[in-house]
């Protein structure tokens, strides 16, 4: 693969290759629509492949945030047409990489010296590359070690980045509103704590330690002195990604024995710690030659206060979804219902929020769930593809909720799609056993 000497960090450099990005899809959609003309039965499905092809080769050499923002939308396959899934997948662990040159002069800026003095063997050439950084495969003491690399420059460009974004996102998700600003503050703020290696570091520590009594989850060792805010030392571990090994495995009982290890770690965090992995994507866990689930990001964790937890965690007993008055309640104490709303939004949203909930919330509602099962799943796509044409939603005010449930939707979204993968069975109480 071609490997990057520079990536465009200024304004203008990052917005001009936007723009370029622009010109090409509209370029897509009127070459589209004249073919169209000429065979009336055409579907969507050419122009989404050529829009998610340019869109993503636009996004790759600029990195950062806006690479990342594609990242995100792949795991959300219930709502993207799967050529924009399929395309954008690949910015979980396939991008261009650094050049060597300029990988050893983050290096020499962030821990003051080179690779080979460093380690006993270094890898000039990265074994992936993803949305902010990239893994080098590293030897020291006879220990195998995979060495992240921050690409330069992604933490300076994340405000122009969201800026450029901004008007394309308040657009597509209809936010409108004087505190609308406060969603993308919150992405702002989770973006930059993602650059920070040292968070990271702190981060990767203290859950691989509070975690650690969870059957058939493992984590690596993390080596401190050889880090530093860009550069990120660990134990190396072989193993396959979660999607490569869920697309191979036939083994169903192998299969929920690692979902329900990455159900209850999840469940764990969030139920006790109140604080949650939120980057759940297949580049995030590796699978071992032992079938452990490994565990080898913390760069975006999420944390969550207890005046969000408990309404949100409420909403999911079918004992409160089933009675009006305390659901109300709940809509109002997560910002979905507002003050200011008029009768129409208030009997619009309920009714919206109330089917949703009643579908997505099922996996809480006993103590087994089959994540296996298609028809959920399908009936997820379904209420998805309602929302995108509903042209009644289009006129509402669509800034609803909490700034929290960003990334705690994103968290349960990535979660069911990485089990449904893995087409396990899950115990969801048995998490239990690790917080009495």
């Amino acid at each position: 693969m071609k490997t990057l000497d520079k990536i465009p960090t200024g304004k203008i450099e990052r917005a001009s290759q936007l723009v370029k990005t622009g010109f090409k899809v509209g370029g897509n959609y009127v070459a589209y629509y004249g073919e169209k003309i000429v065979n009336p039965s055409l579907n969507r499905d050419k122009l989404n492949e050529s829009n998610a092809e340019d869109i993503y080769d636009g996004l790759k050499n600029l990195k950062g945030s806006a690479l990342k923002v594609a990242q995100m939308l792949s795991m959300d396959k219930s709502i993207m047409p799967q050529q924009y899934v399929d395309k954008f997948s690949l910015s979980q662990f396939s991008v261009p990489p650094l050049s060597a040159p300029l990988v050893r002069k983050t290096f020499k800026k962030y821990l003051g010296q080179y690779p080979e003095n460093l380690y006993d063997s270094f890898t000039p050439d990265a074994m992936n590359a993803a949305s902010i950084g990239q893994v080098h495969k590293a030897t020291k003491d006879g220990k195998n070690l995979a060495v992240k690399i921050q690409y330069p420059g992604v933490a300076d460009s994340i405000s122009s980045d969201l800026a450029l974004v901004k008007p394309f996102a308040i657009r597509m998700f209809n936010i409108k509103g004087k505190d609308s600003d406060k969603y993308f503050k919150e992405v702002e703020d989770k973006l930059l704590e993602e650059t920070d290696y040292n968070l990271e570091l702190k981060q990767s520590l203290e859950v691989s330690e509070w975690c650690k009594h969870i059957t058939n989850l493992r984590f690596p060792k993390y080596y401190p002195e050889l880090s530093s805010e860009k550069i990120l030392t660990m134990e190396w571990i072989d193993g396959e990604h979660l999607s490569e090994f869920a697309a191979q495995n036939e083994d169903r009982e192998k299969g929920d024995k690692i979902g329900q290890a990455l159900w209850d770690f999840y469940m764990y965090q969030m139920h006790h710690l109140k604080q949650v992995h939120a980057d759940p994507h297949p580049g995030n866990f590796l699978i071992d030659k032992n079938d452990m689930l490994v565990a080898i990001d913390f760069g975006c964790i999420k944390h969550v206060p207890l005046e969000f937890y408990v309404p949100y965690f409420e909403l999911a007993k079918p004992e409160v979804i089933d009675n009006s008055k305390l659901f109300n309640e709940k809509l109002y104490e997560l910002e979905i219902l507002r003050l200011d709303d008029s009768k129409e939004e208030i009997v619009y949203f309920t009714k919206l929020f109330h089917d949703l909930l009643s579908l997505f919330t099922k996996p809480f509602h006993g103590d087994y769930f089959d994540f296996s099962d298609d028809d959920f799943f399908g009936q997820i796509a379904t209420m998805g593809e309602e929302f995108a044409k509903d042209t009644q939603l289009r006129k509402m005010n669509g800034n609803r909720g909490s700034k929290h449930f960003l990334y705690i939707n994103r968290t349960f979204f990535g979660l069911y799609n990485l089990l449904h993968d893995l087409k396990v069975r899950v115990d969801t109480k048995a998490y239990e056993k690790y917080i009495n």
